[in-house]
This record gives C-alpha cells, structure tokens and sequence, in this order.
C-alpha cells in the first residue's frame, strides 16, 4: 500500500476559494502534503478526486456520490490506482439534522462501523452558535472506537485532526478514513 496512507495522524484543511470551489490539503503529522483536492463550487453531484499533490498528475482516491442532491447521500470511495471499491459512506439523512452520524460499508455494502458526533446536546448547540464550538466524531469499526476526528476552531478554514491510533489492528482503512474526513469538510454548511 502507498505510504501515504501508513500515518496514525493526518491534518486535514479546507481553503475556500469563494465561486471556484475549495481546495483540501491533508498533511502527516510533521506537516508534509500527502494529499490534495481541488473541489469545483457548485455541482449538483459530488465527485472529489484526491491526488498525491497539488499538480494533480497521480488521482489516488476518488469519492462519488451515487445521486444528486440527497439528504441521505450515498457516498462510494474508490481506489484511483487499482480501481478498487474501498467502502461507502451514508449519511443518516433525519438522525443527522439533530447529530451527524454516518454509516461506513463495506465493499460488500455490510453495516461495519459509524462515525458519531460527540454529544447530542452540543452538535445542538453547534446549529445554533454555527462554527463556534468545534465538531468532534468517533469513528467505531466493530463497535470499537478507531478513530477520532476533531475540528479546530477557525471562521475561515476548516481543520479536522484525524487521529488513527487507537486502531492498532488496522481495522478501518486509512484511504477510506481520510476521504470521511474530506467528505466532513465538504458537505460542513450544506447540512440540514
């Protein structure tokens, strides 16, 4: 497997760039770029590619939403370089008006595992203030936590700590791990 995907700890940053659509850098834990999206504003079907850097030569991931415009969007992740489906993504469509909470897949599209905001009373709290407290998810493979997500605070450009540690037997993969993560970013300020 790529070593870009052998870290326990990723940054992942969102820069929005007003009508051309948003950039995401995702950084190792000493700061270098692993990967890089450049996200087209406006679509009605999501399609994120993610590559090995900015010049965008190597797609490694590809995420592609399976409908237009769906409050319980299906979300496939793709492995660019062998075609490979790694899993998929459901949004909880009512559950996350009031708590973000996704399903992950597998291949197969079995039930594995969930990625839960914090706490009910705070993710409230968070629709009510906007981006005045922080989102925090558990990832849980197997009802097992595995990974944690925690955005930092900041008005103008989304951060998310992806934190894979606590995933010693590598249960959830990081390829399908991170494009949670970007997906997260992506889809902040259109939900419900």
């Amino acid at each position: 497997m790529n070593p870009k995907f052998g870290y326990t700890q990723y940054l992942v940053r969102k820069k929005v760039l007003s009508l051309l659509g948003a950039k995401f850098h995702i950084y190792d834990n000493s700061g270098h770029l692993v990967l890089f999206s450049q996200m087209k504003a406006f679509k009605l079907k999501e399609d994120i590619r993610l590559y090995s850097d900015e010049n965008m030569s190597e797609e490694l991931i590809t995420i592609q939403a399976r409908s237009v415009i769906d409050f319980s969007a299906m979300y496939d992740v793709i492995d660019a370089v062998t075609g490979e489906r790694l899993g998929s993504l459901r949004r909880k469509g009512m559950k996350s008006i009031l708590k973000d909470e996704w399903v992950i897949l597998s291949p197969s599209e079995s039930e594995v595992g969930f990625i839960k905001e914090d706490s009910p009373l705070l993710a409230m709290l968070r629709r009510l203030l906007t981006s005045l407290i922080p989102q925090k998810f558990h990832v849980e493979i197997n009802a097992r936590t595995v990974a944690v997500f925690k955005q930092n605070f900041n008005p103008f450009v989304g951060k998310l700590n992806v934190d894979f540690s606590q995933d010693s037997d590598n249960q959830f993969d990081r390829r399908l791990g991170l494009a949670a993560a970007v997906l997260l970013l992506a889809i902040e300020g259109k939900q419900g």
